[in-house]
């Protein structure tokens, strides 16, 4: 069996997804042939795999990043079990990329064993094809009450035998006590795989670091494998770049006289808002996520994104007041864009039996179109022009256009429709067409012109993907200068040292 390493983290979002891609980038660099693997993520950001039968699948969209680190196109073997929340208490399954129905808490312990038994089935089968795999945990490996069936973390780790570090965001504070807890909630067996720690996000001055360093290691007699700075670059496929209010990226100053100001609605299933990520990366271009109505009148395009929940995300819409925000934004003569889920709420009406079964509800009305739900999702990787730009993209949705033939924002290669354009009102299915450089281009262009931002101007040179690939880059970068990596590659090559020492009190019984 070849090497593997877990990078398990103290909380959701300390890391572990960049800090996987990282060592997998710098692995690849060395010639490595290694693979990223999440036996189980829950989001509903995903990208889309067709297979050779034309079949498309699901995997979790950081897997998808990782895999690009690693110089390897998605595999839906690299996150065998992704849970898609659509409400508070359910979520829908797909396994190896295929959608196998709806769990709650209390259904999903049926369905746990099997899913195990197919990740791990999964992580032997990548073991045996890479030099190295690197696993990413989930979560908190210290989750007390779900210990008992664990696939993702330590049961993970029992399973393969993987050397495990722990990732701590120091931004959060109490970084110490978090590796220190974490390890000390473990029992001796998992505590006997958790071999050091990264600390990640850090700012200021190393030398007043130094001193908790020491300590920690003492206390815990595992080193501390190294400290990560922040870097404003590291930003592309985050979820945590989706929080209300932030500004994604570090926008560039704008190459004529004026902004334009993009207003993403934070829906709360919000799904695949990395297409926002693309128009954020335009020179002038300022992209912000908000609930606020207030923050909808002051931009020049509104975007509606995709979401998990088209009905229930519409209500709160309306409940919000952000749909009477965004009708008066249609009503000025400005630009509103909606993405899959976004699109659907935009039309007249929704017939949706399938993911709410709520039936007909109104929509927006702001397109002249109306959306079928089908059992059936639509996943693929389609290709066509828009504005008289090559684009392509991809497809993630059960509604589909069922009444209606709006003037089409794009086209398939074989001359189909899709989408919708009514006035400054425009609408798409698919995911991804903004990362196309000229389509991007040509759509700002138009908006701005809408918006009466007529001193903006676009950026000829800016290259998305390869933005894309310099992120990272900087992630490599930062790995193979400020952590271990010599500690790193023996523990990936000679799995955990002997002897670790137990550190109480262990996991409650």
């Amino acid at each position: 069996m070849t090497g593997g390493l877990l990078v398990a983290g103290t909380t959701s979002d300390a890391g572990k997804s960049v800090v996987t891609a990282g060592i997998c980038r710098w692995l690849h660099r060395r010639g490595v042939k290694v693979a990223p693997f999440k036996a189980q993520n829950m989001s509903n950001n995903s990208a889309v795999v067709v297979g050779p039968d034309g079949r498309g699948g699901e995997l979790g969209r950081a897997q998808a990043m990782q895999a690009a680190a690693c110089g390897l196109p998605p595999d839906l073997r690299f996150n065998p079990v992704l849970l898609k929340p659509g409400s508070d208490r359910s979520s829908q399954v797909v396994l190896l990329g295929e959608a196998i129905g709806t769990v709650t808490g209390g259904s999903y312990r049926s369905m746990r064993e099997r899913l195990a038994a197919t990740a791990w089935a999964t992580l032997d089968e990548l073991r045996a094809e890479y030099d190295a795999v690197i696993c990413e945990g989930a979560g908190s490996p210290t989750e007390i009450n779900l210990r008992e069936g664990d696939f993702v973390n330590m049961g993970l780790a029992r399973h393969a035998g993987l050397p495990t570090i722990v990732v701590g965001d120091i931004d959060r504070g109490g970084v110490f006590a978090a590796f220190h807890g974490t390890l000390a909630l473990l029992g001796p067996e998992d505590q006997a795989l958790l071999t050091g720690f990264v600390i990640n996000k850090f700012r200021g001055d190393a030398g007043l670091l130094r001193p908790g360093l020491d300590m920690i290691t003492e206390a815990t007699s595992r080193p501390v494998h190294g400290v990560l700075p922040f870097h404003p670059e590291v930003w592309l496929d985050a979820e945590d770049s989706l929080a209300y209010g932030r500004t994604l990226g570090r926008p560039g100053p704008p190459r004529g006289d004026q902004w334009l100001r993009v207003a993403v609605v934070r829906l709360p299933r919000i799904s695949n808002a990395t297409d926002a990520e693309a128009l954020a990366a335009e020179p002038g271009v300022r992209v912000q996520l908000t609930v606020e109505p207030g923050d909808l009148a002051d931009a020049d395009l509104v975007v509606l994104p995709g979401s998990k929940s088209t009905v229930g995300d519409l209500e709160w819409l309306r409940a919000s007041g952000l749909a009477d925000a965004v009708h008066r934004h249609a009503a000025a003569g400005k630009p509103v864009l909606g993405i899959c889920g976004g699109f659907q709420m935009l039309a007249e009406t929704i017939d949706d039996e399938v993911e709410s079964g709520r039936g007909r509800v109104a929509g927006l009305g702001l397109l002249p179109v109306g959306i079928t739900f089908g059992a059936r999702k639509t996943l693929a990787r389609p290709a066509g022009e828009g504005l008289g730009a090559p684009v392509t993209g991809y497809e993630i949705h059960h509604g589909f256009v069922s009444r209606g033939e709006p003037a089409p924002l794009l086209r398939y290669a074989d001359g189909r429709a899709e989408g919708a354009v009514a006035g400054s009102v425009a609408g798409t299915h698919w995911h991804g067409a903004f990362e196309n450089d000229e389509f991007r281009r040509r759509f700002l262009t138009e908006a701005a012109r809408q918006a009466g931002r007529h001193g903006f101007t676009v950026a000829p040179e800016t290259r998305f993907a390869a933005i894309r690939e310099r992120a990272l880059d900087v992630l490599g970068d930062l790995v193979e200068e400020h952590l271990d990596t010599d500690a790193l590659w023996r523990l990936i090559e000679q799995g955990p040292p002997k002897g670790l020492p137990f550190v109480p009190p262990g996991a409650p019984t």
